[in-house]
């Protein structure tokens, strides 16, 4: 009877990291369900120390590097509608020296507010054009995240530059110059698509 047990047990181990590794070696517990997976695999798994614990509900296969950023894995899990944006953004794409002590995410107007006790969230209500232009598609070990284009990351900095201050904002864009190849065509397009043209323009004209 134990060896059949344990027999189950592994079966049903070897199932679910497979799972995991199908999934780039992380996955939410309610998809794993989804897929066939019964909660007390995972939690007897996660006692064996074959699994370890990223967030609440978000667990990845033990001896795997960690994320090079684990927290915009996470929101990307948890909050799939939403956009890397901002400093978060600038901070992915590195012409940022500010260190997000938030997750700074974009979400539609009109959609539901996040649920999430961890990591912080900082969430910005963009909608049409504004929130659906210069989204990028990557990887962070293997979870999927959008983030926003650094172009559309510099404009929208340009117009919350209120709330993240002016000084964040043309740090942003002297490292876009140096560090990226500088697209005026696009950085004025979505200066147009967020608003912000006659502000952004002088400053980059100043820089040609």
């Amino acid at each position: 009877m134990g060896s059949t047990v344990r027999h189950t047990e592994s079966k049903a181990f070897k199932e679910a990291k497979q799972l995991l590794r199908s999934q780039g070696g992380t996955i939410r517990v309610s998809e794993a369900v989804k897929a066939g997976i019964h909660p007390r695999t995972f939690y007897a798994m996660r006692d064996q120390g074959l699994i370890e614990r990223l967030g609440r509900g978000v667990y990845r296969l033990a001896g795997k590097s960690a994320p090079v950023s684990p927290d915009l894995a996470i929101v990307a899990m948890k909050i799939p509608k939403g956009v890397v944006c901002l400093i978060s953004a600038l901070s992915f794409h590195e012409i940022t020296t500010e260190i997000p002590h938030q997750v700074h995410i974009a979400l539609p107007r009109g959609s539901e507010p996040p649920r999430l006790d961890f990591p912080p969230v900082k969430v910005y209500w963009f909608s049409g054009p504004a929130f659906q232009e210069g989204i990028e598609h990557h990887k962070i070990d293997g979870i999927p995240i959008k983030v926003y284009c650094p172009e559309k990351t510099v404009a929208d900095c340009f117009k919350y530059r209120n709330k993240i201050g002016m000084d964040v904002v043309l740090e942003a864009l002297k490292f876009y110059r140096q560090r990226k190849k500088f697209k005026t065509d696009d950085l004025m397009r979505y200066a147009k698509v967020c608003r912000v043209e006659k502000v952004m323009q002088p400053y980059i004209e100043a820089l040609l």
